[in-house]
């Protein structure tokens, strides 16, 4: 029996918009870390984070991020939680 968590969650990068302009699609990138560590319940270390996301996150350039992006996060057994763009 393989024991999977998953959840579909909405994380709000906000907070990536005070940062300098020339930093602001890399610390989206370190919030979508945090948000999902936080509510996984597991180390910022055991989040892995999709190319999908990655290239979502940076489509605009490194100084306009999404305001908020839509991610599936899938906990495996062994702690390790993948983080991929939610498709329609």
């Amino acid at each position: 029996m393989v024991d999977t968590e998953e959840r579909i969650m909405d994380i709000p990068l906000r907070k990536a918009k005070n940062s300098p302009v020339s930093k602001r699609a890399s610390r989206a990138m370190k919030l979508v870390r945090e948000h999902v560590a936080d509510n996984m319940k597991v180390p910022k270390e055991d989040v892995w984070i999709d190319s999908s996301t990655n290239e979502e996150i940076w489509s605009r350039g490194v100084t306009k991020p999404p305001s908020k992006i839509k991610v599936k996060a899938i906990k495996f057994e062994d702690g390790i939680v993948e983080v991929s763009l939610q498709r329609e």
